[in-house]
């Protein structure tokens, strides 16, 4: 079990899948969200009220359900593991009210998000490290984004992650194994 940290839910406890994921640990997500909303304040940035949060490769779907107990409206989440699928439908239940949520049961390299119907304020991406390579899936993402969208990224820090011309870097954090990217659009 893993725990939400802060906002309307903190406490609440979320299951972890017994296999197939990597869980955000407490010490990542808080840091994740630190910066996030650093950066959201110092730039006039409204992150959370009526905005959307897309969660990609969600696995446990922690970061997105994060998002919503800090405030966000609606949390998109993009999972293709049947298994993995099953726990992140009871902890969006447990979090969320159906009208706030929706699960893509998709690969999300194959079918990227096209069009979503509310603006994106945050985007997840937490991939399976050494599996996908996600320039593509960046490619697709920086189409239906503003320049107010940060995008989140947990890396392997011993693979390369190939940046966009169209997306600049604005902060970094390195850890142990991972390192955590956050994006967003050059304009």
């Amino acid at each position: 079990m893993i725990k939400i940290i802060s906002g309307k839910y903190k406490r609440s406890n979320l299951i972890v899948p017994d296999k197939y994921v990597r869980p955000t640990s407490l010490l990542k997500r808080e840091t994740i969200f630190s910066v996030i909303e650093s950066y959201a304040m110092k730039n006039n940035i409204k992150l959370y009220n009526d905005k959307t949060a897309l969660d990609i490769f969600a696995g446990s779907g922690a970061l997105g359900l994060e998002a919503f107990s800090r405030g966000i409206a609606k949390v998109y989440f993009y999972e293709n593991n049947i298994e993995v699928i099953k726990v992140l439908k009871k902890n969006c239940f447990k979090i969320c009210s159906e009208k706030n949520f929706k699960i893509f049961e998709d690969d999300v390299i194959l079918f990227p998000p096209k069009q979503l119907p509310t603006k994106i304020s945050i985007i997840f991406i937490d991939p399976p490290y050494n599996k996908y390579d996600i320039t593509t899936l960046l490619d697709n993402i920086t189409k239906i984004i503003d320049k107010n969208t940060i995008i989140v990224i947990e890396f392997d820090k011993n693979q390369n992650l190939a940046i966009l011309d169209r997306l600049k870097i604005i902060e970094e954090k390195k850890y142990k194994k991972t390192t955590i990217y956050f994006l967003q659009l050059i304009y």
